[in-house]
């Protein structure tokens, strides 16, 4: 279980995050959603510990992430950001195979239990045609389902993702949805796409100028009311579906 125990974030006299309280449950996935700049990202930061809060702490397990060691953390919570960097000297498989890292010990090989691991990561993201590719012969797509099986292939209870299906085509942004809800992870997405939020997430955590203006379950939270404070659009309930009026 991950706890926000009243985070606070301040950049300089900026404040990005304000006294935000949330417990965030196991096994489910929890959409991060609010306009550009609100704190979403910063939020993944805190959570994953390449941050710390200006006040207040994050729990996972009720320890606090900064009381982790690196690789005891590690083993707990893979992170697929939003801007993809990798070192363009390594395959696809190889970038993949990092994700085995922290359960390697100091100056030890890879395992075929690894390379198995690595393998049938890269089969579900749908990459392992690519094992071979470097990451300037891929698309910002493939390339992007490639770190998404470098976090599957680190075996994490918690995967942290930050738009992680941004670039990839509607297939793939649904065969992606659908594989982190087999997965059973505890998964928390930014996500901006409303839709998509709305078919595959669990629960959400909607944010209004850093603060946190909803927390509960997803139907209950994209409502056109609070679309439309938050965005600042008007919208309705269709069928299921959020439809944007013009």
């Amino acid at each position: 279980m991950i706890t926000l125990d009243h985070i606070t974030v301040d950049f300089g006299k900026r404040r990005i995050l304000d006294n935000i309280g949330a417990t965030i449950a196991d096994g489910r996935i929890t959409a991060v959603m609010g306009p550009n700049g609100c704190g979403k990202t910063t939020l993944l930061r805190c959570i994953g510990g390449l941050l710390e809060p200006t006040a207040g702490q994050v729990l996972i397990d009720g320890r606090r992430v900064q009381d982790f060691a690196a690789r005891a953390l590690a083993q707990k919570v893979a992170f697929v950001r939003q801007q993809v960097h990798t070192d363009f000297e390594f395959s696809a498989f190889e970038n993949v195979l990092m994700g085995r890292n922290p359960y390697q010990k100091r100056l030890q090989n890879e395992s075929q239990a690894d390379w198995d691991i690595v393998e049938q990561c890269m089969r579900q993201t749908g990459t392992w045609h690519l094992r071979l590719a470097k990451p300037h012969e891929m698309s910002g797509g493939e390339l992007q389902r490639v770190m998404i099986a470098r976090a599957l292939a680190q075996q994490t209870p918690v995967l942290l993702m930050d738009e992680p299906v941004s670039n990839l085509d509607i297939a793939h942004q649904l065969e992606i949805m659908r594989l982190l809800r087999e997965t059973g992870k505890s998964v928390v997405i930014v996500i901006h796409d409303l839709n998509l939020a709305l078919q595959f997430c669990d629960d959400l955590l909607l944010f209004h100028e850093g603060r946190l203006l909803y927390n509960g379950s997803m139907a209950g939270g994209l409502t056109p009311e609070n679309i439309g404070m938050v965005y600042g659009v008007k919208s309705h309930m269709a069928e299921g579906r959020i439809i944007f009026d013009y």
